[in-house]
Parts: C-alpha cells; structure tokens; sequence
C-alpha cells in the first residue's frame, strides 16, 4: 500500500472555510468531524508549530483556512460537509514541498561584467535604480535564514519558524541565497552587489526544514504571518511537481486572493522539472499554478529560457513574468556566498522588484501585480515559456 508520504502527501488536510466564516466553520469542524481545533487569532505569541501539537487542528485566521488531522472516517465527514451549504468550502489532501533549486555549474557560466554588479541586477535594470524601497515589507517563505550573515548587519530583519523543533536559522542555504537576491546589499564588503531591494524591511519565514522540505500548512502558515505584519510582498522559491491538466489548489488559490484584498502579492517559482534540450517541458508547479499567485520562469545570460524551467502546457497553470535564474550569485550560509540556478533564483528578482515598484508607486496587490507585468522587457520566446518577458526595475 502507497503511503501518503510516497504519494507526496503529509495525511494532513487542508480546509477552506468560506468568506467570513471563521468562527461557524471551527464550530463546524468540531460538531461535524469532533475535531479540536485552535486559531492563530487567539495565539497570544505562541508559535504556530507549538499550536499544532495543542489540537487536532489550526485555523489560520487571516486566511480562513484550517490545517487538521483528521482520521479517514473524520475527512469522509469533513468531505460531506464542504459538498453541503455551509461554512465548509473545500477540503483538500495536504501536499509536501520542497525548495527548487540547483547548484550552478562548476565553472561560472556568466561572460558580464560582474565587478560591480551581478549580471542579474544588471538584467533586470535594478543596478542602475535609485529607488529606495526603506520601509516596505518583504516576506521570503523558505529554509530560514543566516541572521548572523555580515552583509546584512544593521538592517530590519524579522523571523519566524513554522518548522516544529527548528529555530529560523538557515542550515540549509537556500533560503539565504533568495532573501539575498531580493533584499541583499548593493555594496557588500566583498564581491559584486547583488540585492534588488537593498534597503527593504525583511521577514523571513521558515516554512521549509534544514533539509529543504515543507508542507502547505507550513506554507499557508508563512503567507498569514507576512499578511499579519503587513507585508506588501512575499517570495516562495518552493513547490511540488503537478501533471498536465491537474487543477490548481482552490485553498491556494482563495488564500492568494484573500491575500491580494489584504494588500499582498504572492510570488512562487515556477518549477525547475523541464528537461528541454531532451525536449521536455514540465508544467508550472504548486502553488505557482493557481491564477492568483504570480508564476516565475527562469531565462540565462542571454535572455533564452533555461533548460530547467517550467512551461505553459495546458489551461491549468501559466508563466507570468522571468528573471535570471542561471548561475546566480548571492549570499550562503556562514557569511559566505555561492552561485546557484533554478526558477527558485528568478522568483526573488521579481520579489525585489515588486518592492522598488511598490517604493516608488504605492503600488499593491493587483496594481504592483499589472505594473511588474506592463513594464517587463518583451522578448522573442513563445508567452507559454516568459509570460510577459523580463522584469524590469521602475
């Protein structure tokens, strides 16, 4: 028998509970399934992980969503009751997730001028923006982070783990390498700048373990602490593989609009399972594929699509918008730095940006989402594999 962690599943359940329906669908959940159930609204500073293990299940208020464990005969009723008029929407298998990444090449690939800048910022156009994006709030979902880092000395940085047993320190690296990308130094003490949004506020939220792997109550957990402390931006450089024509997560996808009517954009890579010099390309990942969160693919140094990165193959899941993500440099964990390629790399050049454009526009929710968009550099590849083309820096 297949068990649920070999089907990529946790055995937990997600539940979406309907609009406004918070404090009818706990009373639901309880009275139809006998379920225990806590709420991140009556938290009082406990961290969600601890919550988890003080009841059969967790409510994240600032989404309406629950994350339950649920016995087979438990998610039967849970099931009958979303299919009925109520405060139960939709009940949903609970998937695991991973960071999506690979190590660069051994050799660097990169023939730019990297002296002052790395060829990234330069693609993007943020070496040359003067933008200041001080005080926006910049929410990267991940492995953690190595808050004794040099490089980030002085700045406005927040942490919280949703990792039971694990504190935000990031032995993992990949977390790092993206807040870096997104917010890290233009002029670090050494080696060329490679921050976008150098000056912005930073949450990092660890919803990935020090192996790399997560689950989406982790993930949905994340987004409602940066939509709690008013983040304008959160980058998810995460997944989990879909096959072609499988629907997006309607839980997902409520929660990302749910985030948008709270002022946030959600940014996720798109997946890094093509293989296309074999001629495979694989479908946007989970939770990129859900409309409402913005989809990011990967292009190299000469703005061709990289080899690795998710596609448009059906109606279920789009590319919306690229950025470099080949042989990416930026910061490690010990205060060091590496390079890195994948989908995950590109994910937070478009968070960073989103933040400059946001600094400079008031820009939010579907406005930032329209500007990143409209302004992005049209290139000659099908929309299927850029969306939009390269983003582009205010």
């Amino acid at each position: 028998m297949t068990s649920p962690q070999d089907a990529g599943l946790t055995g937990r359940y997600l539940v979406l509970l309907e609009d406004d329906s918070v404090a009818a669908g706990s009373r639901a959940m309880t009275k139809v399934a006998g379920l225990r159930m806590a709420s991140t609204a009556d938290s009082a500073g406990a961290s969600v992980a601890s919550m988890f293990n003080e009841a059969d299940g967790l409510i994240l208020h600032e989404l309406g969503v629950a994350v339950v464990a649920a016995a087979d005969d438990q998610a039967s009723r849970l099931a009958v009751a979303a299919a009925e008029p109520g405060p139960i929407a939709t009940l949903e298998a609970e998937r695991i997730v991973h960071a999506i990444t690979a190590e660069a090449p051994a050799e660097p690939v990169a023939t730019a001028d990297e002296s002052a800048f790395t060829w990234g910022l330069q693609a993007v156009r943020a070496a040359t923006c003067a933008v200041d994006a001080t005080g926006v709030r910049v929410a990267v979902l991940d492995t953690g982070f190595d808050v004794k880092h040099p490089d980030f000395a002085g700045r406005n940085v927040m942490t919280s783990s949703f990792i039971q047993g694990e504190d935000v320190q990031d032995v993992h690296g990949h977390g790092t390498h993206c807040i870096g990308t997104a917010c890290g130094p233009r002029k670090p003490s050494a080696g060329p700048g490679y921050g976008v949004a150098f000056n912005s506020d930073i949450y990092a939220g660890k919803v990935l373990s020090n192996k790399g792997s997560g689950t989406d109550g982790g993930i949905l957990s994340g987004i409602a602490w940066a939509i709690a402390n008013g983040c304008r931006v959160v980058s998810m450089s995460l997944g989990a593989p879909t096959r072609p024509g499988a629907p997006f997560s309607t839980v997902f996808e409520q929660a990302a609009k749910r985030a948008m009517e709270a002022g946030t954009l959600i940014i996720a890579a798109a997946g890094n399972e093509s293989s296309r010099a074999a001629g495979h390309i694989a479908s946007v990942s989970h939770p990129a594929n859900c409309p409402s969160i913005m989809s990011v693919g990967a292009v190299n140094e000469a703005q061709a699509i990289a080899d690795f990165s998710c596609g448009t193959m059906d109606t279920v899941g789009q590319v919306d918008i690229v950025a470099p993500g080949e042989n990416v440099y930026s910061s490690w964990t010990g205060g060091d730095h590496k390079r890195l390629r994948g989908t995950s790399m590109a994910t937070p050049h478009v968070a960073g940006i989103a933040a400059l454009i946001s600094a400079q526009y008031g820009a939010k929710s579907w406005e930032l989402w329209a500007r990143l968009v409209q302004t992005a550099h049209r290139l000659k590849l099908p929309s299927t594999d850029v969306g939009a083309g390269l983003v582009q820096a205010p």
